[in-house]
């Protein structure tokens, strides 16, 4: 039974590093001892070594011992009898062209559907729809394809921004960049606010968090989603 932590951020404004999740994450890897943290997308450019030890500073918390997949000789074996996984985020075309390069992308998939349970922010959050192309990063790299891991039927849109009445920016909005990609693709996008996360149990997807979550259907005017609402229903 998959479950999953699909979370917008790692830091809240003000907070730490997953601060805001600790009491979920307390819950959700109960039971696990060890983890093994994606440092993939590696934010700012930093070296997958010192992303791991963020984490590890983390999950200390948790009495979790965390190991980067980098360290391992065959990364995509280490998830075979792995208890927990976390992505990171970062980049998410640098992401996704490592999880492919490295055969972890399809073992990803296989411990996500044997239920191991995952957490994902950020760019470790897009991997989680369908697809990637609904992420805001830059492409700084050409992965093999952008299909990810589909552990949920819709694509994500991680730091979902409302535009701002009285902003002088000229540029495109989130929700026109959205409207621009259901011109070429019909799946559903759900733009996650900072500080919401989907929880994912088996076929139950559930919004949580403060703020509520803006949904994007082809062919049909963008709406606001409740805290708490469950989204199992959504293809």
């Amino acid at each position: 039974m998959k479950k999953l932590i699909i979370a917008s951020t790692s830091t809240l404004h003000g907070g730490s590093y997953l601060e805001y999740l600790l009491p979920t994450l307390q819950q959700h890897f109960a039971g696990c001892t060890s983890l093994i943290f994606i440092p993939y997308a590696r934010p700012g450019g930093i070296s997958h070594d010192d992303y791991t030890a963020r984490a590890a500073d983390f999950f200390a918390k948790l009495n979790i011992t965390v190991r980067g997949i980098h360290e391992f000789e065959d990364q995509a074996a280490a998830l075979t009898d792995a208890q927990a996984v976390f992505t990171g985020g970062g980049n998410t075309f640098l992401l996704v062209s490592q999880l492919y390069k490295t055969g972890v992308m399809p073992a990803l998939v296989h411990a996500i559907d044997r239920g191991v349970p995952y957490l994902g922010s950020s760019a470790g959050s897009n991997i989680c729809g369908l697809t990637m192309q609904t992420t805001n990063d830059m492409p700084i790299i050409y992965p093999p394809s952008f299909k990810t891991l589909g552990a949920v039927p819709f694509n994500l849109n991680p730091h979902y921004l409302d535009p701002l009445p009285d902003s002088t920016h000229m540029g495109e909005t989130r929700e026109t960049r959205i409207k621009e990609f259901h011109v070429f693709n019909t799946q559903p996008v759900l733009g996650l606010r900072e500080g919401s996360w989907l929880e994912v149990n088996g076929n139950t997807v559930l919004l949580k968090g403060d703020l509520q979550a803006r949904l994007f259907r082809h062919g049909m005017e963008p709406e606001e989603v409740n805290t708490g609402a469950d989204l199992s229903w959504l293809k």
